[in-house]
């Protein structure tokens, strides 16, 4: 191409002295090696990924002068994203990165129509959801261009209805478009479908269970929507004239076994039905499961169901166990090694042989099945005790030799930190220091891809737009996922959820995705691991941790595991808030009146628990384990539990608190603690 561009011809060139003809050649050799190299360097700088933790300068250096317009587009979007505050200044960096095909342009287009509207340029912003409409119908960017235009327009509402029925922008539109019977019900069975949690949505669902009974299938959706609330009275009441379906049963029946203790007979002969009219279907098996697993399972009536169905169901046999935990259980534990119920059934054999002292028999049980196909909170926890029951059995070398693995293998938590107790390796630091009241750092902070299946939702992540990337990611959710992939996605949504501010939910998925997921790649696991460990209100509990001398992780761990950082969350009992207080013991704590409102104040909460704690420390010496017990407890009954074994073997005298919620939140809050102070480790090998 160099030489028909030249001015010289083809056959000129070949007329070329020897001389001059070499010294061309290596012109254009040179030439060709710095296209090369011109080439690799672009290649290299256009994979340096641009993201939120990429400095100002570099994001300016990308946005002006790169070489790669979709570089520059993205280094445009970071810094809008980094500066929210500045309209203006944001209209002109967007300005002209509208262009192209890619999903992206539509959400620089979106973002112009919001920029315009806070800048109360009706007319552009709405030329600017126009323009989106008609260049991305489809893409979830388009979402919020149907709700604005959508007010005035109702077949713009149906069309976000049927293109992006999940999208926040609809379920919002369902709330706001009711305004007589017909789109009152069309709103309920929309939210009942697709966002059920949506604020509002649940009184319109009962609203609509008080109109005529019209189409079968749609009451039976709306009272499964009521079921997902937990509301298994209203979800009963809703289809108590119709007949309900396998799926619509079922939820209810689970409802009323969580939640309604009242009409638990009835929510048992729902379950009792769905499973023995379904003896070959998931439902029955689903229905097997909630009636196996509830407390004190009616074994004698589930008997009464098909064999062909008992015999499927691990749930079923694992309860048949539990009742007789004599029998032989290796064929159990032989068929269903990879299931979440042998798990569980193993750590209840193996604990009532632990506090019995059968360490032999404790161990046979933990061998039963193999770490490998154990997720790491459960590995780590059966790692442990069998390190414990070999130094028991006298044979100290083995028992370090497994806690050292422990330590190397799993991320920080309750187990790891009592093998560096056993290793005598590091312990808990003191939980009241009064050298805290210096200033403290502020959190840590780590960015970490997201790795969805969905590309555009990475990407709208890596360039600062959580809550886009969490509203595309709804988006998608219409269509299945490939089973392969559900529990990195759950991983996903868990990430994005905490993202945009909903711990609570963001944090239970986490939890459950840690207690299912087994195998991936240790950066995966590592990440699951940190996730699950925010620091949220950490400038509060900085001023009550300098004010209180406890220190900040303690009031973290306590926090997540009280209310998931969740201020509004109130209790059964009546406890409220962040760190969960009863208003009266918050009383005796304050300076001034406590009302329910000021405990769901964060930085009023955190303050006064943790003088609440530092009152339990005190008492008990800065005990830890009786400390925390109490915090869940009380101090009355904590006392009781008292004995030499703590001093000697604390890990068994956690295990024998006989409240089991108790026994789960001194561990738990304990190995969040412990998960705090060394959040940072890696245990990945580079």
């Amino acid at each position: 191409m160099f030489l028909l561009q030249n001015r010289h011809s083809y056959s000129s060139v070949l007329k070329l002295t020897p001389v001059h003809g070499f010294n061309f050649f290596c012109q254009i050799a040179l030439i060709t090696l710095g296209s090369i190299c011109v080439g690799k360097y672009t290649i290299s700088f256009s994979q340096d990924l641009l993201t939120p933790q990429s400095s100002y300068s570099k994001l300016w250096q990308a946005y002006r002068w790169s070489i790669d317009p979709a570089r520059r587009r993205e280094a445009a979007l970071l810094l809008v994203s980094k500066s929210k505050d500045s309209p203006n200044r944001n209209l002109r960096i967007l300005e002209g990165q509208g262009w192209g095909e890619d999903p992206l342009s539509g959400f620089v287009l979106k973002f112009q129509a919001q920029i315009y509207a806070r800048l109360g340029q009706s007319k552009k912003s709405n030329n600017a959801w126009r323009n989106l409409l008609d260049r991305f119908p489809m893409s979830p960017s388009a979402a919020d261009a149907y709700y604005f235009l959508g007010r005035k327009n109702k077949q713009l509402r149906q069309q976000l209805f049927q293109r992006h029925p999940a999208h926040p922008a609809a379920l919002a539109s369902a709330i706001e478009s009711v305004i007589d019977r017909k789109s009152l019900h069309q709103s309920a069975v929309h939210l009942a479908r697709w966002g059920v949690r949506w604020p509002g949505a649940a009184k319109l669902l009962r609203e609509a269970c008080l109109l005529p009974v019209e189409n079968l299938n749609d009451r039976n959706v709306i009272a499964y929507g009521l079921a997902l609330l937990g509301d298994g009275s209203a979800a009963l009441e809703c289809s108590n004239k119709i007949p309900r379906s396998s799926s619509t049963s079922l939820a209810i029946g689970q409802a009323i076994l969580q939640g309604d203790p009242e009409i638990m007979d009835k929510g048992e002969a729902l379950l009792f039905q769905v499973a023995k009219e379904n003896s070959n279907s998931f439902q029955g098996l689903e229905a097997l499961k909630l009636l196996s697993t509830k407390a004190n399972p009616n074994i004698s009536l589930l008997q009464n169901l098909p064999e062909a169905l008992l015999k499927k169901s691990p749930y079923f046999q694992a309860a048949r166990i539990r009742l007789k935990p004599d029998s032989d259980n290796k064929i159990f534990f032989s068929l269903w090694p990879e299931h979440p119920e042998s798990w569980e059934l193993q750590w209840d054999l193996a604990r009532e042989a632990l506090l019995e002292g059968s360490w032999s028999k404790a161990r046979s049980i933990l061998e039963m099945i193999s770490t490998e196909n154990l997720p790491s909170p459960i590995a780590s926890r059966k790692e442990f005790w069998m390190g414990f029951i070999a130094e028991k059995l006298q044979r100290p070398f083995l028992a370090k030799q497994i806690w050292k693995k422990l330590i190397q293998l799993y991320p920080d938590g309750y187990y790891t930190w009592r093998a560096k107790v056993r290793l005598e390796l590091d312990d808990l630091p003191q939980l009241i220091d009064n050298n805290l009241l210096t200033s403290r750092p502020g959190a840590p902070q780590f960015w970490e891809q997201l790795n969805s299946q969905e590309l555009l939702v990475n990407k709208l992540w890596r360039l600062g737009f959580p809550n886009d990337a969490w509203e595309t990611w709804r988006s998608s959710r219409v269509k299945p996922l490939p089973q392969k992939d559900i529990s990195e996605e759950i991983l996903v949504e868990g990430r994005l959820r905490m993202a945009v501010g909903d711990d609570w939910m963001g944090l239970a998925k986490l939890n459950q995705l840690s207690l299912r997921f087994v195998g991936g790649s240790c950066y995966t696991r590592q990440l699951l691991h940190r996730s699950q460990f925010p620091y949220r209100f950490w400038p509060e509990i900085q001023i009550a941790s300098s004010k209180s001398g406890v220190r900040p992780e303690l009031l973290l761990a306590i926090s997540k595991q009280e209310s998931r950082f969740s201020p509004g969350v109130k209790s059964i009992v009546g406890a409220i808030g962040l760190m969960q207080l009863m208003p009266e013991t918050a009383s005796d704590l304050s300076d001034a009146p406590v009302t329910n409102n000021s405990l769901a104040d964060p930085s009023i909460n955190i303050l006064l628990g943790s003088r609440y704690l530092v009152s339990l420390l005190k008492r008990w010496n800065s005990n830890p384990w009786l400390a925390i017990a109490s915090y869940n407890a009380g101090p009355t009954v904590v006392s009781d539990w008292n004995s030499p074994e703590l001093e000697l073997e604390p890990e068994l005298w956690v295990e024998r608190i006989p409240y089991p919620e108790t026994r789960f939140f001194t561990k738990k809050v304990l190995g969040n603690f412990w998960s705090y102070l060394n959040l940072q480790r890696n245990i990945c090998k580079l």
